[in-house]
């Protein structure tokens, strides 16, 4: 890496491409509002490439025709930001984003954005990843930390906030703990989410949470025969509904059927939580486009032996994914490639 100086800064000047590979991330996991997250096998790739002035950006996947290709654009903007935070400065780059995880559904994707373009400023700048400061700057940008700790540690994430700054700490879940997602094609803002919420809510209800929450811990970690109940939750789910009615709807199907089914972060995706012996099985469609690879569904509702004697079937437009846990959280890989293959390829 070569190093231009200017008053105050390092200006750098154009060098190897830096590639980014960072998970979708699922938050809250029913009590743990604000606080919990997952980090999925499910990932966005940024290839970012030094020039000597401008900034070109290009996006296919989720996403694709929709969000900005300037300087506006959430990872240009994370990667300003992490390169300020380092003291440096690149006269322009090309960013190309390969985005799989689905925009406004729940998995993180603003997230995902702004910790791998951070990680991207630490690959530009040659500098040793800080996952911790990662999550300062990511909570920074993004407003709560509970996503950006899952995508920038990986695993599950504990996270709170001293004064303005974002933390968090990492727990390893069970082996073999696996979660089934379901994506419908309709969005919803984590703006209008979140302005659902009460101001004040009844201490029985915090209390039962607290508990919950405690639980969940234990049961992610140790037992996860506990997931079911150290689901529950009583502070936001419920308050959520008329944004999101069906996938209340299909929560309380799912748990009917003696699921650990919670929304995940904002929604409007649905997570269910378990071990191999509940999440197992062709991860199938329930119609219509899947979100996630672009491709055209089966048109296949959930069948009975997926869930036993009583299963729920999915609405029509959503699919289903069964997905592993992210074990790393944010890589970066810096150096030369041939561009059609990926440095993360076992």
């Amino acid at each position: 890496m070569r190093w231009r100086a200017s008053p105050g800064w390092c200006e750098l000047a154009p060098a190897a491409p830096v590639r980014v590979r960072v998970p979708a991330t699922s938050a809250n996991l029913g009590p743990g509002f604000d606080a919990f997250g997952l980090a999925l096998t499910l990932y966005d790739e940024l290839t970012v490439t030094p020039g000597r002035s401008g900034v070109t950006v290009e996006v296919t996947g989720a996403g694709a025709g929709e969000v900005a290709l300037d300087e506006s654009h959430l990872v240009v903007q994370a990667i300003r930001a992490g390169l300020e935070s380092l003291g440096a400065t690149v006269p322009g780059f090309a960013l190309r984003c390969e985005n799989r995880v689905p925009h406004g559904r729940g998995l993180g994707s603003s997230s995902a954005a702004i910790v791998g373009g951070i990680a991207a400023a630490y690959g530009l700048t040659g500098t040793p990843l800080d996952r911790a400061r990662v999550v300062e700057l990511a909570h920074a940008l993004e407003g709560h930390p509970d996503n950006v700790a899952a995508a920038a540690l990986g695993g599950f994430t504990i996270a709170w906030t001293e004064g303005d700054a974002g933390r968090a700490v990492r727990a390893e879940p069970v082996d073999g703990l696996r979660v089934t997602a379901y994506v419908p094609q309709t969005r919803v803002l984590t703006k209008a989410a979140r302005g659902l919420l009460p101001d004040v809510v009844p201490h029985g209800d915090a209390a039962a949470n607290a508990g919950r929450a405690a639980l969940l811990v234990t049961a992610i970690t140790a037992r996860p025969e506990l997931l079911m109940t150290a689901t529950e939750d009583r502070l936001h789910q419920e308050y959520r509904e008329p944004v999101m009615p069906e996938s209340l709807a299909l929560v309380h199907k799912l748990r009917g059927s003696g699921l650990a089914a919670v929304v995940s972060g904002a929604g409007p995706t649905v997570l269910v939580l378990g071990g191999p012996e509940q999440t197992s099985g062709a991860g199938g469609t329930a119609g219509g486009t899947d979100p996630l690879s672009g491709g055209a569904g089966d048109g296949s509702p959930l069948s009975g032996s997926d869930f036993g004697a009583a299963p729920p079937v999915a609405p029509d437009g959503w699919s289903r994914h069964d997905l592993g846990i992210d074990p790393l959280g944010v890589q970066v890989w810096s150096g030369a490639f041939d561009g059609a293959s990926s440095p993360w390829a076992e």
